[in-house]
């Protein structure tokens, strides 16, 4: 099994190497490329906090919807199509240690990473991370 499953470009080189759980394995890569650098600046930054938590609760949401549970394998899917969106639309995810680190800079952000930092948000609060 490869990490084909993952919507993002592989970090490593040895994509042979067995992924145990592919949507913890998205979930993880997308906590390195968005994540940690936009939940650090939304955790000093009240208004971005509250920005990201409201893209948080619309995840949450939507899986509801969708009748998904907001577990890993949600959460990697969810991921997964606002990815897919993005790139349709001309946009990109960030390589790991290119996302914004600067509140203002995330107040600024294009909606697919604000929702990519909700599906992070979640997933740290969900405890699904590997």
């Amino acid at each position: 099994m490869t990490n084909e499953f993952l919507a993002f470009a592989p970090i490593s080189t040895a994509a042979d190497i067995p992924v145990a759980d592919p949507a913890a394995a998205l979930l993880d890569e997308m906590m390195a490329r968005v994540g940690v650098d936009g939940l650090s600046a939304a955790l000093a930054d009240p208004g971005l906090l509250a920005l990201v938590d409201q893209h948080a609760a619309a995840v949450r949401d939507a899986l509801v919807d969708a009748d998904r549970d907001a577990d890993a394998a949600g959460l990697a899917a969810y991921a997964t199509s606002i990815v897919h969106a993005a790139r349709r639309g001309g946009r990109t995810v960030p390589a790991v240690g290119e996302a914004p680190t600067r509140p203002a800079d995330w107040m600024a952000a294009d909606w697919h990473m604000l929702r990519l930092l909700g599906v992070c948000m979640l997933a740290d609060a969900l405890d699904v991370l590997p």
